[in-house]
């Protein structure tokens, strides 16, 4: 087995796209655990609105005044790096300013051929307001907060949607599918039949009936898709138990007194593990889409919730209307790991065949 497993690891190294698509798929991963250091705006959901900024094209910069939030030392830092600021501080774009003692005279930014009103600040107030250059360097969306955190803190959704997905879905797939394969009779007539009705069911539409049952929201999302998945993983597995269980050691086993249940899980799930390994990994991909098509349909996350399918939705008009970009990016960014985890798949399938070995 230690043999096997080497081989497979050292054909799976060989593979140059199969261990980028790893390296790119642990990065987007460290990026959604990290959105919030790295995002530009960490106000919770990256959701901080400049409405006189809107629709910018990427790398336009514009100074803020920045007036600190007084209430921020009330959220925990720890909850403030993974989760954004509650509290975040007042940002608004400025086109000019000027300090007189103890004054801040500032004129806010306004669209083209508008000119905005001198307003004036109090400089010696404690926490003291300060000037930014700030860069938006994926532009602003139609609320004027910045594209590259949206982008960034809506890749949460995106990959873990899929973690959880596989989670549930194995669980059920691998359960169902052993007991099915090595029991046979009623029990697999059973589980057979919960799988053909959940196969000749669409599995957009199931999803879309599984939350709104649960109600709309991404936890909600999250168990809709894995209660979807299962069906491959299950069939896969009743295939797999059924063909070992005929081995001899299996009878031995069976001789020696051990249980079903001891019999399943020490000798036969971790002799048809490698399919489902490769199974798993197309379910990510899956789970990716079949989210981004239900955040873009309204039933996923919710705003002001980023997700990079609700960006889509957000912002498909804006493709004729001459900011294309607001749309293509997050799909580039669905695109490019939707193929990360599928190269990853192929690669796992072609380093676990033993009979294509060499």
């Amino acid at each position: 087995m230690q043999g096997l497993t080497a081989l497979a690891v050292h054909k799976f190294k060989r593979s140059y796209l199969g261990v980028g698509s790893i390296f790119f798929i642990a990065s987007v991963g460290l990026v959604s655990i990290f959105a919030y250091v790295l995002s530009p705006d960490r106000s919770q959901y990256a959701n901080q609105m400049h409405l006189s900024i809107h629709s910018k094209p990427p790398g336009f910069h514009v100074q803020m005044l920045v007036q600190p939030n007084a209430l921020k030392a009330r959220q925990n830092k720890l909850d403030r790096l993974f989760f954004g600021s509650k509290f975040p501080d007042v940002e608004l774009p400025i086109s000019s300013y000027r300090i007189e003692s103890d004054k801040l005279i500032y004129t806010p930014f306004e669209a083209k051929d508008l000119e905005g009103i001198e307003n004036v600040v109090d400089y010696a107030t404690t926490p003291k307001p300060y000037i930014v250059e700030k860069t938006f360097y994926l532009g602003t969306d139609n609320y004027g907060r910045d594209v590259l955190s949206r982008v960034l803190v809506g890749s949460r959704i995106s990959f873990f949607i899929g973690f959880i997905a596989v989670f549930i879905s194995l669980i059920i797939g691998i359960f169902l599918g052993s007991v099915s394969g090595y029991f046979g009779g009623k029990i697999d007539d059973f589980v057979m039949f919960l799988i053909n009705v959940t196969w000749s069911i669409p599995t957009l539409l199931l999803v879309i009936a599984i939350t709104l049952a649960l109600g709309k929201g991404y936890w909600q999302v999250f168990i809709a898709v894995g209660l979807t998945m299962w069906v491959e993983v299950a069939r896969v597995v009743r295939g797999e138990v059924m063909s070992v269980k005929e081995q001899q050691y299996i009878t031995a086993a069976r001789a020696l007194g051990m249980t079903d249940f001891r019999i399943i899980l020490r000798h036969i799930l971790p002799n048809v593990m490698a399919p489902v390994i490769v199974i798993s990994a197309a379910n990510f991909a899956a789970a990716i889409l079949i989210e981004s098509g239900l955040s873009f349909l309204g039933i996923g996350a919710q705003p002001p919730m980023a997700s990079w399918g609700a960006m889509i939705k957000n912002h498909y008009n804006a493709i004729v209307l001459g900011q294309p970009y607001l749309a293509i990016i997050p799909g580039l960014c669905i695109m490019a790991l939707v193929m990360a985890f599928m190269l990853m798949g192929n690669t796992l399938r072609e380093a676990l065949d033993v009979k294509a070995s060499n």
